[in-house]
């Protein structure tokens, strides 16, 4: 069965050089290319995690998490560069919304729905998830000072605005390196896993070679990303879907197509403190520092520097989802109905966003 879902995966990386062929045979066919290119992510995507597993076997459910969700965020986050090269400042800031939505709602509900199809009662962690959401709901916080001040921003004050931004981003990049300090070196037992599984389960792949393929992927998710972003304008026109669906569901979906995957394949294991790192580590990845990465970058790269001017409706997603999660994972122990109800609510979420009019 594990290589059957192994070859499907795999299959799709047809869809790499099918979207090349298209780009070059049928450049007036956006939808065609999008769709393919999204495809083609997707078994990259895949890749990316089966290169970090294969690295995590070596490490605790702790750092495996980390890890899973550091090279799990690549693809978002070169998708979101090559967005930004392009100008869609809109775009990246939908996206960067609907990859917290997709982590902590639909991630997380599908590990704890299919995890606990197979398992009656699933436990982890409290003390370290409850640690993961509270910084979750500093870096929402955190997010509200641009876009309140983005309000009152004119022509005279916009550079002030473009120096608060960066003041943010380099205060909330310092706060990301000083919670690796204490997850990693000074209170690791808070993230200890509730579970302890048998080694020599798997044999693991010699460090180059997992190296090298998440090297290859990195790569293939840069190339397809390009391509991808290239045909939104195109493709949002040709599908009848608003940019803002395909920020905030499409793009995060197949920008977080590897954690995603990677938090509920744990989540079948009945590794639930490494579905919930993946998913709501990714999240906290995302705000603290991706996000502020892409302010600072924007100041190099991009036509027009990319604020954290987050609307309040987008924060207050954020900070409802945050809350959900929050909930939903109290106790220290799932079971497939919470899988349920925080999918409901992604599904919700997804609905309004596809019926939203805009360009």
């Amino acid at each position: 069965m594990n290589v059957l879902r192994k070859i499907g995966l795999n299959v799709l990386l047809v869809f790499i050089p099918a979207t090349l062929v298209l780009e070059h045979l049928a450049p007036d066919r956006p939808a065609l290319v999008f769709l393919s290119a999204a495809l083609a992510i997707v078994p990259v995507a895949g890749l990316i995690v089966q290169a970090t597993e294969q690295i995590a076997h070596r490490t605790g459910d702790a750092i495996g998490g980390l890890l899973n969700a550091t090279f799990g965020n690549a693809p978002e986050l070169i998708i979101a560069f090559v967005a930004l090269r392009a100008g869609m400042v809109e775009m990246v800031r939908a996206s960067l919304v609907g990859a917290i939505l997709a982590n902590m709602l639909l991630g997380l509900g599908l590990a704890f729905l299919l995890g606990g199809l197979r398992h009656h009662d699933q436990e982890f962690n409290p003390r370290g998830t409850q640690m993961q959401v509270s910084l979750m709901f500093m870096a929402v916080i955190s997010l509200m000072v641009p876009g309140g001040f983005h309000i009152l921003v004119t022509e005279q004050t916009l550079h002030l605005e473009r120096y608060l931004n960066i003041g943010v981003a380099l205060i909330l990049l310092a706060s990301y390196l000083l919670s690796l300090v204490f997850m990693l070196k000074t209170h690791p037992e808070v993230f200890a896993s509730e579970q302890h599984h048998a080694a020599g389960e798997e044999h693991p792949w010699p460090v180059g070679k997992a190296v090298g393929l998440l090297v290859a992927a990195s790569v293939g998710a840069a190339w397809m990303s390009e391509i991808l972003v290239g045909a939104v304008e195109g493709a949002s026109h040709d599908l009848g879907m608003s940019k803002v669906f395909i920020g905030l569901v499409v793009l995060a979906v197949v920008g977080g197509a590897a954690e995603l995957g990677s938090a509920v394949a744990m989540g079948r294991k009945d590794r639930m403190d490494l579905a919930i790192g993946i998913a709501v580590g990714s999240s906290i990845q995302i705000t603290l520092f991706v996000a502020p990465v892409l302010v600072l970058a924007s100041l190099i790269m991009a036509p027009v520097p990319f604020v954290l001017a987050f609307s309040r409706g987008e924060i207050l997603l954020l900070f409802t989802t945050v809350l959900i999660g929050t909930v939903v994972s109290a106790g220290g122990r799932s079971n497939w109905y919470k899988g349920v109800q925080l999918l409901t609510i992604y599904l919700i979420f997804a609905t309004l966003f596809f019926l939203i009019p805009g360009q």
